[in-house]
């Protein structure tokens, strides 16, 4: 009998968070068989989105020779001690270190491809020792690896956010990638105004955050692409001191600017015309999740789901992107199978002949 090869490549997920960068891979036509992530309620969302095979507990504790095996893995683990806007231990930190667990992972099942996601801090932490250390430690394991800092915008996300991509190749693969272009530049970007439209139609994550009346004086003296700094010196809602997120609206003509994932004091990013926080679903909408993706947990969990995730919407460029790499090896087990085929078809002819001698 034929084996069957089968058309979808296996994604093994780890620091998975709510599922975006996997989303995008979804959509592209890849298999997710086992995520994991020690947050709770991501992965509620997880499951409540993708299905039971995400496991709750931490990468620590994982014994990955139990784990099913994957053709790509993927995994963006925790950017805090490589963040630009925190004090920043880099690899001198656990928290840091946990990249070595996928590491671990990636020796264990030794994928065809991995990619891993970080924060633009860590191009220089640790004096740039950081990313070099990584980079070498999967290269040990018989990868190439390349990494770039992108721009999600250039890829069709309505939001300036910039993020590290690793990207490493098993050495025996016959493949050699490249980073994909942009399919969109400044000028053309996509807009908030464009993504959010009917936004308030969505039933789900929609809802709206009470805030003081305060906040709405601070937010109606400030115009639609500004952030605090707009306020007059000597107006009674003046504030000084803070960083760029506060109190920053909306452009709408223009892609969002990060949108963070927790933070108070004005972090929560504001809407271009109306003087409130986005709601969570605009958020969403603002990493390109479609309307269908439910989050589970509070507003603030919610919040910090989205803020920590990859947009789908990138995440399937580069799912597509790297198609080439499993088709081509699905072709040459393809050629292998017919082969096999050819000589049992051999056999099983002879047989009959023999018997009718």
């Amino acid at each position: 009998m034929s084996k069957k090869v089968s058309k979808k490549p296996k994604l093994l997920s780890l620091f998975s968070g709510c599922g975006g960068l996997d989303l995008g891979f979804v959509q592209a036509g890849y298999e997710v068989v086992w995520a994991n992530d020690f947050d709770h309620w991501s992965c509620q969302t997880y499951k409540k989105n993708f299905g039971d095979h995400v496991h709750e507990g931490s990468i620590v504790d994982v014994d990955f020779s139990k784990v099913p095996d994957c053709d790509i893995m993927t995994g963006g683990f925790p950017c805090q001690d490589f963040s630009m806007i925190s004090k920043r231990g880099g690899l001198d930190t656990d928290r840091g270190n946990l990249y070595k667990h996928f590491v671990r992972a990636v020796d264990e099942k030794k994928p065809k491809v991995f990619i891993g996601e970080n924060v633009k801090g860590i191009l220089s932490a640790n004096k740039g020792k950081a990313i070099q250390q990584i980079v070498e430690d999967f290269a040990s394991l018989g990868y190439t690896v390349k990494y770039k800092l992108c721009k999600f915008a250039g890829y069709g996300t309505p939001q300036l956010r910039e993020r590290v991509l690793i990207v490493g190749i098993r050495n025996d693969i016959d493949y050699e990638f490249e980073f994909p272009e942009y399919t969109h530049e400044e000028g053309n970007y996509v807009s908030a105004k464009e993504a959010l439209e009917g936004v308030e139609k969505v039933p789900f994550n929609n809802e709206h955050q009470k805030i003081t009346q305060g906040t709405v004086e601070k937010l109606k003296l400030i115009p639609e692409g500004k952030n605090f700094t707009a306020i007059p010196k000597d107006s009674p809602h003046y504030v000084k001191g803070m960083i760029s997120h506060v109190y920053r609206r909306l452009h709408r003509d223009l892609p969002s600017t990060t949108i963070i994932a927790g933070g108070g004091g004005g972090t929560w990013g504001y809407h271009y015309e109306e003087p409130r926080p986005l709601t969570n679903r605009e958020r969403a909408r603002l990493f390109g999740y479609p309307d269908d993706f439910i989050f589970e947990g509070s507003i603030t969990e919610v919040r910090r789901q989205i803020g920590n995730s990859v947009p789908p919407i990138a995440a399937k460029v580069f799912a597509e992107h790297l198609k080439p790499v499993f088709d081509k090896n699905a072709k040459q087990e393809v050629v292998t199978t017919k082969e096999e085929n050819s000589k049992m078809e051999e056999e099983y002819q002879l047989v009959p002949l023999l018997g009718m001698e």
